[in-house]
């Protein structure tokens, strides 16, 4: 699946002991009516947990500028949230990153274990549009951006 090029984002909740967050590059839209997006999350992940129990979660469409912030909630052992991570708390107490291309505010839909990973639907409840700027990408086990063809 590395040959395939996926599209970055980073998710955040509060499940109510602080802000989490992870990037993942399985987000994929699901439904129209209902609106709803969904993402893959690994068993294995440490992050998962705490995610899971939050009542909302946001999903970040990440720019092709910002793989650093990509690369951020990807480590291990590091506060994702401290500088210099940019951010804010949404209506929702959602933690919001600065910058996004987009943001999705979900609540969750559905969750179900698909083999080594957890498949989590959510059904969009707010947005946020950012300035148009080209997606972050990740292909072959790097970040990179998008050129059209003409």
């Amino acid at each position: 699946m590395g040959r395939h090029p996926a599209g970055v984002v980073v998710i955040t909740a509060d499940p109510g002991d602080g802000p989490v967050g992870l990037t993942a590059t399985s987000f994929t839209s699901v439904s129209l009516a209902p609106p709803l997006v969904a993402f893959y999350v690994a068993d294995t992940s440490a992050t998962w947990p705490r995610l899971r129990r939050a009542d909302r979660f946001a999903v970040h469409l990440l720019a092709a500028d910002q793989a650093g912030l990509a690369a951020r909630f990807a480590t291990t052992g590091v506060d994702r949230f401290a500088p210099p991570t940019a951010w804010r708390r949404g209506a929702d107490g959602v933690p919001l990153l600065d910058g996004a291309a987009a943001r999705l505010v979900c609540r969750p839909h559905d969750v179900r274990r698909l083999g080594d990973h957890w498949a989590v639907a959510g059904e969009v409840v707010a947005t946020e549009t950012g300035s148009p700027r080209p997606p972050l990408l990740y292909h072959q086990g790097a970040f990179g951006g998008f050129t059209p063809l003409a």
